[in-house]
C-alpha cells in the first residue's frame, strides 16, 4: 500500500511538472517537454497520453519549419476542458472576465459601483447576478466553470473566502462561498488585488530575462495604497505575500485613514489623504469615501502650476510612500519595485518625496536605492495574475480528481 501510494505520489508530482510546463510556455512536443521539466521521454508520453485519455490535453500538429518533412506533434491544453470566472472588485467598478482552460479570455464586462451605497447586500445581489450573465451569455453552464478567482483590496481570508476589510465595503464582511453555495460547484479563490499584480509583474520580469532576479515590489497608488513582494524560492517556485502596506503606521500627525487608526501610509498617500492635504482640511477630518480622478487631475494641475499646497501634499504623500518603502527593503532586500494603479499618473509629484522617504534607509544609504519602474496598466496586471494563479489551481485540481478515481 504505501509502495502504491509512493508511486501515485511521484506521478502526481510528474503529471504537475508537464502541466506546468505547458503553462509556462505554451504548447509543446514530447521532447520539449522533456527538456523542460527533466523527465525521461517516456514518462512524459505516458503522462500526456493519459492527459489527452481524460480530456485535458489535445494532440495538434505543426508544419515543419521547412516544407519538407512530417509535421511536429505537439500538445497543449483543451480548451473546453473547463472555464474559469475573474471578478476585480475596485472602487469604482466590478469587472466580470470569463476564460477557458487554455486561458483565453472569452468575455468580459464591468459594472459600476454606487459609492453612495456601502451595504454589502446590494453588492451580493448585483455580484451573483453578474456571475449568471456572464455564463449565459456565453453558452456555457455553472456546472463547466470551475473556479471562480476574486480579488479586492484589503484585507482577505482566502481559507474562507471571506472579504474581512476593504476600502469598498469598511469592516462590513463578505462570505463568497456563503453568496455562490449550493448553486455553483466553483473553487473560490479570494486575493489581495496587489498580490496578484505583485505575481503578474514578477512573471513578466523573469520571461524578460531580468537578471539576478529574485524578489519584486509591487506597489499600487490609488483611492488606497497597496503592496505585494513576490519571491522566487530556491526551487523556482513563486511565493507571493500581500502585507498591510497602507496601514501601517508612519506618522503621529493624526491623519485619520479610513480604517480608524491615525498617521497610516494611506492617510498621507491615498487620494483621499492627498484632497485633504490640499485644501488644508483638519488632518482629523473624516476621510472621503471615493475621489473622482477629474478632482485629483484638478490638485495635480494646479501643483504643477506652482500652487504651494497642492504640491506639498503630493510631495507630504511621496514622502509617506518613501518611509514606507525604505522600511521594507530594511527588512527584506533591494528588489525591482514597479508602480502601478491610477496614481502613476501623478508619479512626477510624487517623486521627489518617495526619493526623500526611501533615503532615510540605511539600507538605501550604503547600497544604493532599488530600481523602480512605473507601469500604469494596473488592471491588466490583475487579470494576468488571476489567470495565472487561478489555472495552476485547475491544473492541481485536475490531477487530484484523476488521482482519486484511480
Amino acid at each position: 500500500m504505501l509502495m502504491k501510494s509512493s508511486t501515485e505520489l511521484v506521478r502526481q508530482q510528474n503529471s504537475a511538472l508537464v502541466l506546468a510546463s505547458l503553462r509556462r510556455h505554451g504548447p509543446l512536443a514530447h521532447t520539449d517537454i522533456s527538456q523542460h521539466t527533466g523527465l525521461a521521454s517516456a514518462t512524459v508520453s505516458a503522462i500526456t497520453a493519459e492527459l489527452e485519455k481524460a480530456e485535458v490535453l489535445e494532440r495538434r500538429e505543426q508544419q515543419a519549419s521547412a516544407s519538407r518533412g512530417r509535421p511536429r506533434v505537439i500538445f497543449g491544453q483543451r480548451r473546453d476542458a473547463g472555464y474559469l470566472v475573474t471578478v476585480r472588485i475596485s472602487s469604482d467598478i466590478v469587472q466580470y472576465s470569463l476564460a477557458d482552460y487554455g486561458g483565453t479570455l472569452l468575455d468580459r464586462f464591468e459594472e459600476p459601483r454606487n459609492h453612495a451605497d456601502a451595504a454589502t447586500q446590494p453588492f451580493a445581489d448585483a455580484f451573483v447576478a453578474a456571475l449568471e450573465k456572464l455564463v449565459s451569455r456565453s453558452r456555457i453552464t455553472r456546472e463547466e466553470v470551475l473556479i471562480v478567482s476574486i480579488s479586492s483590496k484589503g484585507l482577505v481570508d482566502p481559507a474562507s473566502a471571506r472579504l474581512v476589510w476593504s476600502p469598498v465595503f469598511g469592516s462590513q464582511q463578505v462570505d463568497f462561498a456563503a453568496l455562490l453555495a449550493p448553486h455553483w460547484r466553483a473553487k473560490i479563490l479570494l486575493s489581495n488585488e496587489t498580490l496578484l499584480v505583485a505575481h503578474a509583474m514578477a512573471l513578466r520580469m523573469e520571461k524578460a530575462g531580468v537578471p539576478n532576479l529574485q524578489a519584486v515590489a509591487a506597489l499600487s497608488l490609488g483611492h488606497s495604497i497597496g503592496l505585494g513582494i513576490a519571491r522566487f524560492e530556491r526551487g523556482g517556485e513563486l511565493t507571493v505575500t500581500a502585507p498591510n502596506f497602507g496601514h501601517m503606521l508612519n506618522s503621529s500627525d493624526g491623519k485619520l485613514c479610513r480604517c480608524g487608526s491615525q498617521g497610516c501610509i494611506e492617510a498621507s498617500a491615498g487620494f483621499y489623504g492627498i484632497l485633504r492635504t490640499a485644501f488644508e482640511v483638519p488632518p482629523d477630518t473624516i476621510p472621503a469615501k471615493f475621489v473622482p480622478l477629474a478632482e485629483m487631475d484638478k490638485i495635480a494641475l494646479r501643483a504643477r502650476q506652482g500652487h504651494r499646497m497642492s504640491e506639498y501634499a503630493f510631495r507630504q504623500a511621496g514622502l509617506a510612500l518613501g518611509q514606507g518603502l525604505s522600511r521594507m527593503v530594511s527588512l527584506y532586500e533591494n528588489m525591482p519595485i514597479a508602480i502601478t494603479g491610477p496614481g502613476t499618473r501623478y508619479f512626477d509629484l510624487l517623486q521627489r518625496g518617495l526619493e526623500e522617504g526611501l533615503a532615510q534607509s540605511q539600507q538605501v544609504r550604503l547600497f544604493g536605492a532599488p530600481p523602480i519602474s512605473v507601469v500604469p496598466e494596473e488592471a491588466t496586471l490583475v487579470l494576468e495574475g488571476h489567470l495565472d494563479r487561478a489555472l495552476a489551481e485547475m491544473d492541481h485540481d485536475i490531477i487530484a480528481v484523476r488521482a482519486g478515481g484511480d
